[in-house]
């Protein structure tokens, strides 16, 4: 079976990017919780956040200054980052195999993992670590190929650029870092150009290593708090338990999250019997960077006794179609192509048809709240009342009327800047709506404004 591969490609890329990009613009009122975090802390640019490295938010900002507070923009973003992710792969897998129909195959079964579809209408900081790490990887495999400066350096920028996304690209650069360790023990002899990647790598992410130490690690102990903050694991008190339970669940969900891919697999292979050549540098490469990142998050969880949250895994699943098209290239049937084929777009329209199903059914999720109508209602209310700006919207935290006021930040016309612990010192000329989940607002100066059945708010402006 004859096929251009270059132009199923494009086909899929752009389908991919309307289906993924429309469906949930049509079905869901209102942007999921990262996305509205990611815009309310991009309105103050800054080196880094009290969650976040500073790269996500600063993609949401673009996109806010291109498009507003246009919901479709922020899912479409979301998909340019997964095709753009495909598309790269496919040129990375151009140095595996010897033919371009391997390397689609490659970039197909990974419509079979759902962190490529389902999952991505919720742009969070994994979803923007899909081209970034995958170019890292790229220009790592032509360093090591070509050895040129050049490579080596902009390796190290984009590993540099993933650990500003988010700090679980470090899993990766970790097992990258592994396959140069044992290279270099291998060879008894180093190679100076890993220096070059380091020192880029370095210059890189120093700008937010000076904010990490300037404000007290906030960002790296919410990464711990989100890794113990759990009933069987808590820093200190590690219970026995969590060590083995949660490795289990661990692997578990891979094998559950891979079944798709696998069966895809199974259909162009002519069986499953294979001779692995420890001594093939592309193979363990490959082994490198999609199960050693695995491994050592399940390491994490034996020995942390952590539970590794399902979207955490994300990132790790870039590379399974280049390896195992790479590990059964010479099984593959490319007469069994056309059950391939038929599999995959069972897969590829099925998905988005669940989930604009499930958005539809489904009336309690945060991306039904009514964000827009709330905003309407609260300026119609500071419109009438004060003649500045907002400027400012407040909540005691991100979970004690954080969740509203980034809405308010993202739909308000002002587009005022998102703050913490305002209750005792709001500043009327600067225009503040402050948002209390617990109705405790007792000395509100200003308007005070209930949201039945969420928040209560007060505004405080000039008259």
């Amino acid at each position: 079976m004859k096929i251009n591969s270059k132009r199923i490609l494009f086909y899929l890329l752009f389908t991919h990017t309307i289906l993924w990009t429309s469906i949930p613009a049509i079905f869901n009122t209102n942007l999921p919780l990262d996305t509205i975090e990611a815009l309310a802390w991009g309105n103050e640019l800054s080196l880094g956040y009290d969650k976040y490295p500073p790269v996500f938010p600063l993609f949401t900002e673009l996109f806010f200054k291109l498009f507003g507070n246009q919901d479709w923009a922020y899912y479409l973003l979301s998909q340019l980052f997964v095709v753009t992710s495909f598309f790269i792969i496919f040129q990375f897998s151009k140095y595996f195999f010897n033919n371009d129909t391997h390397s689609l195959l490659s970039v197909l079964l990974l419509e079979g993992i759902y962190f490529f579809n389902y999952t991505t209408p919720e742009l969070n900081a994994f979803i923007p670590l899909f081209p970034l790490l995958a170019t890292t990887v790229l220009f790592c495999w032509r360093a090591i190929k070509f050895n040129r400066n050049f490579d080596w350096i902009i390796f190290g920028v984009f590993a540099g650029i993933s650990s500003l996304t988010y700090y679980l690209a470090l899993y990766l650069l970790a097992s990258l870092t592994i396959f140069f360790l044992v290279e270099t023990l291998t060879k008894k002899k180093i190679n100076n150009k890993y220096f070059l990647a380091l020192a880029s790598y370095i210059i890189v992410l120093s700008p937010h290593l000076y904010f990490i130490f300037d404000n007290n690690f906030k960002s790296i102990e919410y990464a711990f708090f989100r890794s113990f903050s759990d009933p069987l694991s808590n820093l200190g008190t590690v219970k026995i338990l969590s060590h083995i339970i949660y490795p289990l669940i661990f692997l578990f969900k891979q094998i559950i999250i891979l079944i798709p891919l696998l069966f895809l697999t199974r259909i162009i292979i002519s069986n499953l019997k294979i001779k692995i050549n420890f001594k093939d540098k592309k193979l363990i490469f490959l082994f490198t960077i999609f199960l050693l990142p695995i491994i050592l998050m399940f390491l994490t969880s034996v020995i942390g006794g952590v539970r590794v949250r399902t979207m955490w895994m994300t990132t790790f699943y870039l590379f399974p179609g280049v390896f195992f098209i790479y590990l059964y290239n010479s099984k593959i049937v490319l007469k069994k192509l056309k059950n391939f084929f038929i599999l995959f777009l069972f897969i590829f329209f099925i998905l988005p048809i669940s989930y604009g199903i499930d958005s539809y059914v489904q009336k309690d999720k945060r991306t039904d709240f009514p964000g827009k109508e709330i905003a309407i209602k609260v300026q119609k209310t500071w419109d009438k009342n004060f003649s500045n700006n907002i400027s400012i919207v407040a909540g005691k935290s991100w979970v004690y009327g954080g969740w509203y006021a980034g809405n308010l930040s993202y739909h308000l016309r002002d587009r005022p800047r998102l703050k913490y612990n305002l209750a005792d010192n709001i500043d009327s000329t600067e225009g503040t709506v402050w948002v209390d989940v617990l109705n405790t607002i007792k000395n509100c100066e200003g308007i005070l404004l209930k949201v039945e059945p969420y928040f209560e708010s007060c505004l405080v402006g000039k008259k």
